[in-house]
């Protein structure tokens, strides 16, 4: 067999450099199959937004820094979550969750979902002030949605797709609540406006606190497994500068100045170079 060419063999070491930040390699771990039997059909918005890796990266960690400011969601990973000494594992089965849901067979796709339930339905505790929690809380579960969908949309218009019609925004909110729904959310946006909505009215939900603050340093200096240091300060960046003002101020975060401005050409050239190694230009 032919040796691959110079930029072949190039393409395929950053997919599998990639991929070993993905997936626990070491310990047997295969990446997600893509199925045509998905709970989506192929080219719909929620597979093109979650297929592109830097914008999912971007918006994972927008929508986590939100999480994190409602103090109910806060608590249940501070209580029930090894976050602080194994942050790369926890962000790595999120990861894995949304490509099982996303591309993986809907069977699979149902197994994670009721896995993600089972898991929920452990955790609960008490806030310091005697209010106490659960993980099934419908509008927990609702704030996390909407943080997680936002942030993903975002991160997917700011970096690839600026242009992506209104109509199909509207269908990538309604396609992920399938999934929101199925874990429980309540109000879950099907549209733009409903997402804006919601947001809005779950502000109220929410809290500063040092601890808010602690899990934020935390998820913008973690270094994950196989990624170069400079890559996670570009993806942290651009995932500061996308937060609302509110948040930014709630979490002590600055928005970047005119710093920020390589950093997003950066970001946008690391996201075409994954795009064309995973073939997806």
């Amino acid at each position: 067999m032919a040796s691959p060419s110079p930029s072949e063999y190039l393409r395929l070491k950053l997919v599998e450099k990639v991929r070993g930040v993905f997936n626990d390699i070491e310990g047997g771990e295969k990446p997600v199959p893509v199925s045509d039997e998905a709970l989506f059909v192929k080219d719909t918005p929620i597979r093109l937004v979650h297929a592109d890796i830097v914008a999912m990266m971007v918006g994972g960690i927008r929508g986590l820094l939100l999480q994190m400011l409602h103090p109910h969601a806060l608590q249940g990973v501070l209580d029930h979550s090894n976050f602080r000494s194994d942050m790369h594992g926890r962000l790595r089965r999120t990861a894995r969750f949304i490509a099982v849901t996303t591309f993986g067979h809907r069977d699979d796709a149902q197994k994670a979902i009721e896995r993600v339930n089972r898991i929920h339905a452990a955790v609960g505790g008490s806030l310091p002030d005697g209010t106490t929690y659960s993980a099934t809380d419908p509008r927990t579960l609702a704030w996390v949605h909407v943080a997680e969908s936002t942030s993903f949309l975002a991160a997917y218009l700011r970096h690839v797709r600026p242009d992506m019609p209104g109509s199909e925004q509207d269908e990538y909110y309604r396609q992920f609540a399938l999934i929101a729904r199925a874990l429980g959310a309540d109000p879950v946006p099907t549209d733009r406006r409903e997402a804006e909505a919601i947001f809005r009215e779950l502000r109220s939900d929410l809290a500063t606190s040092p601890q808010a603050r602690e899990i934020a340093d935390l998820v913008l200096s973690q270094r994950p497994e196989g990624a170069p240091p400079a890559v996670q300060a570009l993806l942290g960046a651009e995932a500061v500068a996308l937060l609302s003002p509110f948040a930014r101020s709630m979490l002590g975060l600055e928005r970047p100045g005119l710093a920020s401005i390589p950093a997003r050409a950066a970001t946008w050239g690391m996201g075409k170079t994954l795009r064309w190694a995973f073939r997806q230009n």
